[in-house]
């Protein structure tokens, strides 16, 4: 029979051996197209030998013409699905043939059968994209040859970031590396991660790969970070040594080629507490913070971000925000007396002998519906942050962040702060960030970093999907869209990509997946997987990610190991 020979051909050149550097090479199978299932410049297929065993995301490589007179090409290819195929027409003839369903026989007729494996071509080392001919053997991808396959050889080394391992299902792993010129400029840059809460690991995994850009930075004292702390006290002790890590752990680090340590020169910004005088409102405090409130004059520029969650369908509010924000910043004559949230709520000109006025062009239901938008924000239902005076102890976050110093990270925490809160103190760093980057004041006496890297969590917050605009997401898609230019890089991560503004994660060129449910990966925001990829997404594990990097042509799987700082919960 044809497939008896075949998997004789095989174990012959398994016998004989095909080595490299002494160590035998054994052939998975054979590439295989069909009348109905051809081989194309973009996919081939294979057969398995009996016993062998490859797994979705496996990396291989097989043969591939050349010019007369050159060495064989190789072709790599990304495995994508496996299908067990027979010679049965049908499931009732399996059944049929078991003696009408006797399970404790054997079957009446032996059915010929094989493993095929789907495969999306990577990239050929000639460039040469023929489709893959009928029966050419086919190998797993060595080391060098996945870092081939994934284009890492074209980058050059000072450029490598270490992403993750690869582990292939025969016990091999190669580095994952992310070109830097599309992770932080100036080709692309941004990295968006999404899957489900828990099992994606993404908070991990973006203080790992800030961590591996920090460490490779031919200049790290060039790059500032700003941290972002959502979930409770997850990141108030990045610069303190975790426990000792396991031996596969540290296995990791070093196959990574990076030192498996907490973060260094960390500064944290905390929101003031208003139960607790002289104390942040957080889940821990870490040695080395600052606390951070908010009275009117540092937040009378951001009164529309404050905004940004109040429903304006008619766009009176921003009207009236607006003639506000500029009253108050230019210190204008009806305003020139307004110099706390109090005198702004109950004195003139929005209010007068115990009435609210009609001021200027805005009608007195405009005026009266922004003070009690006003008054719940800062008044009766707020955390703390908002005060009429800031004590002596007290700083104006913006103030900080424009002193930002390269070769530092900035953790600001906003854990325990309600949405609004989030919202204004997540849209004053990226506003002042931005207005940093594209005019350093005259007064700075060092540079302002080269690279400021952001990364936020929970990003469908601040700049959600839908037609809807608001002043915060204005601001997110002018990073998302105009940051790379200016050195400014968003990493960011959420539950559903789906839920995030479709322009900020297009401008991501990294994208970090990890478990993610079936009627997500449904969503158009996935369109860029093939169907077999976005099932097997439904099937990670705990830790497994899918990397979605503007040099790979296809996904890649990767592992990444446990952080070094201290992970402890309050």
């Amino acid at each position: 029979m044809v497939i008896d020979d075949g998997l004789e051909l095989i174990n012959r050149e398994r016998m004989s051996g095909n080595q490299e550097a002494n160590t035998p090479r054994n052939p998975l199978g054979r590439t295989s197209a069909t009348e109905r299932d051809a081989s194309t410049s973009d996919k081939f297929s294979f057969w398995l030998a009996p016993n062998v065993i490859v797994n979705p995301f496996d990396i291989v490589e097989v043969e591939q013409v050349s010019p007369p007179g050159q060495e064989p090409s190789k072709t790599y290819g990304l495995v994508t699905i496996l299908e067990h195929r027979t010679d049965a027409p049908s499931h009732l003839a399996n059944f049929i043939s078991n003696n009408f369903g006797e399970l404790n026989e054997e079957p009446n007729t032996l059915r010929q059968g094989t493993t095929v494996a789907k495969v999306n071509v990577l990239s050929n080392n000639k460039d040469i994209y023929m489709p893959v001919a009928n029966e050419r053997l086919v190998y797993f991808a060595d080391p060098g040859g996945i870092e081939e396959a994934l284009g890492i050889t074209e980058m050059p080394v000072s450029e490598r970031v270490p992403a993750g391992l690869i582990k292939m299902s025969n016990g091999a792993s190669a580095v994952a590396y992310l070109d830097r010129r599309y992770t932080l400029g100036p080709e692309s840059a941004h990295i968006n991660i999404s899957g489900i809460s828990g099992l994606a690991t993404k908070t991990s995994y973006a203080m790992f790969i800030i961590q591996s850009i920090l460490q490779k930075a031919s200049d790290p004292s060039k790059i500032a970070v700003i941290i972002l702390n959502v979930k409770q006290a997850d990141l108030l002790q990045i610069d303190k040594p975790g426990p000792p890590l396991s031996v596969e752990e540290m296995e990791k680090w070093e196959a990574l080629g990076l030192d498996p340590r907490p973060f260094q020169n960390v500064v944290y910004l905390l929101p003031r507490s208003e139960n607790n005088p002289g104390r942040p409102n957080s889940f821990y405090e870490p040695g080395n913070y600052k606390i951070y409130a908010y009275d009117l004059d540092a937040a009378a520029d951001k009164l529309d971000l404050l905004f940004t969650n109040v429903s304006d369908p008619t766009g009176t509010m921003d009207a009236i925000i607006g003639d506000i924000m500029q009253g108050i910043v230019n210190n204008e004559g009806e305003f020139r007396n307004v110099h706390s949230w109090n005198s702004l709520l109950n004195g003139p000109p929005l209010f007068r002998d115990g009435q609210t006025q009609r001021w200027g062009d805005h009608h007195k239901s405009s005026v009266g519906k922004f003070r009690r938008n006003l008054r719940r924000l800062v008044r009766t239902r707020q955390s703390g942050i908002f005060v009429d005076s800031r004590a002596r102890h007290e700083v104006v976050l913006s103030d900080e962040i424009r002193k930002i110093k390269g070769g530092y990270t900035y953790v600001v925490d906003i854990a325990k702060l309600y949405d609004d809160e989030q919202t204004l103190v997540f849209g004053d760093l990226l506003r002042t960030v931005y207005e940093l980057k594209a005019e350093e004041p005259e007064d700075r006496r060092e540079p302002v970093p080269e690279k400021i890297i952001f990364f936020v969590d929970e990003l469908n917050k601040y700049a959600p999907g839908g037609a809807r605009t608001s002043p915060i997401t204005e601001q997110v898609l002018d990073i998302a869209e105009r940051g790379r230019s200016l050195g400014v890089i968003l990493i960011s991560a959420q539950q559903f990509m789906s839920a995030v503004h479709n322009r900020v994660t297009g401008n991501a060129a990294t994208k970090i997946l990890g478990r993610t449910g079936a009627a997500e990966v449904a969503q158009p925001d996935y369109r860029f997987l093939d169907d077999e990829l976005k099932m097997s997404m439904t099937r990670l594990g705990k830790g497994e990610l899918l990397i979605s990097h503007a040099v790979y042509r296809q996904p890649v799987k990767i592992i990444f190991p446990k952080p070094a700082y201290r992970q402890q919960q309050f």
